[in-house]
């Protein structure tokens, strides 16, 4: 039987998206954020709200997991009133968060011995692509599962990779970030060279989506970079700590990856000048201050 009765644990702007998405696709939804005001408008949407992971688990076929870290995961999956507590029959839970793929192996086996499966479903595109379910979700973990859930990642998402054993989708996941975070500081630092040297950055632009270089980052994103608007859709801090992600996994797997290194350090500085709140684009904030005083300097 398709699965119909979800849950959605974690409120943020994707959380609150895919959430939304589900109820106005005919899911039955009950929802759990820890702040709870966040949770006002899915209740008036008619999803049902839960005190707990564990009432959510005892309403659903299904638990889409999306917060911060794996951290967070584990809280509530294993913690007080988390959702192993729930009174459930061939749960699935579905971690649509960025986190580390040992990690991610290591919450699988622990949800075995609770005769839950876990299926790891990253995906990527914000909260206005999620609202129309054309997300691109990357999958891995128990087939079976993925199997009896395909409804419900099938209304997601527009396209939907199942990759593997647990652990493999969010391996994809970092990689497509580690994408993210240099193509923004190539934009900023593109958009920063022309403009210091007198010419017209929208110029810049308009000539980079002439060709195979453009990306859905410089068709969309890149113009209000010029303009200094960065309303978030994925913050700066969101993106340093998958960056941190990135670098902790290379070094477990014994590899270099030397300019993801470097981008962690420079979006770290970011945070640090107070830009963590912003979208990730405001990166360029960052290289133009850097700039603005060596400018002082000389």
């Amino acid at each position: 039987m398709p699965v119909k009765q979800i849950g959605v644990i974690g409120l943020g702007m994707l959380g609150s998206a895919v959430a939304t998405h589900l109820l106005d696709s005919g899911f039955k939804v009950t929802a759990y954020n820890r702040t709870r005001t966040k949770c006002l408008e899915l209740e008036k949407r008619g999803a049902t709200i839960a005190e707990s992971p564990r009432e959510v688990a005892e309403n659903s076929e299904m638990v889409i997991i999306i917060v911060r870290d794996a951290d967070a995961v584990r809280q509530i999956s294993f913690g007080r009133d988390g959702i192993i507590g729930g009174n459930f029959k061939e749960l699935i839970v579905a971690d649509m968060s960025t986190i580390e793929p040992s990690e991610s192996k290591s919450i699988s086996e622990r949800f075995v011995k609770y005769k839950i499966t876990k299926l790891d479903i990253p995906v990527m595109g914000g909260p206005r692509v999620a609202g129309a379910g054309k997300l691109v979700m990357m999958a891995s973990g128990d087939k079976p599962s993925f199997e009896r859930c395909k409804n419900v990642l099938d209304t997601i998402a527009e396209k939907v990779f199942f990759l593997g054993d647990s652990g493999v989708a969010h391996l994809i996941k970092l990689a497509m970030n580690l994408q993210i975070a240099m193509l923004a500081l190539a934009l900023s630092e593109g958009i920063t060279l022309v403009e210091k040297a007198g010419a017209d950055p929208k110029m810049f632009l308009e000539i980079l989506n002439s060709t195979y270089f453009k990306t859905g980052m410089s068709e969309r994103k890149a113009f209000g970079m010029i303009k200094g608007r960065h309303d978030a859709t994925f913050t700066l801090a969101n993106l340093k700590k998958d960056i941190t992600t990135i670098t902790n996994t290379a070094k477990s797997l014994g590899i270099s990856l030397p300019m993801i290194g470097k981008a962690e350090e420079m979006y770290g500085e970011a945070l640090r000048e107070g830009l963590g709140d912003i979208d990730y684009t405001g990166i360029i904030k960052y290289i133009k201050s850097i700039n603005a005083g060596q400018e002082h300097e000389n």
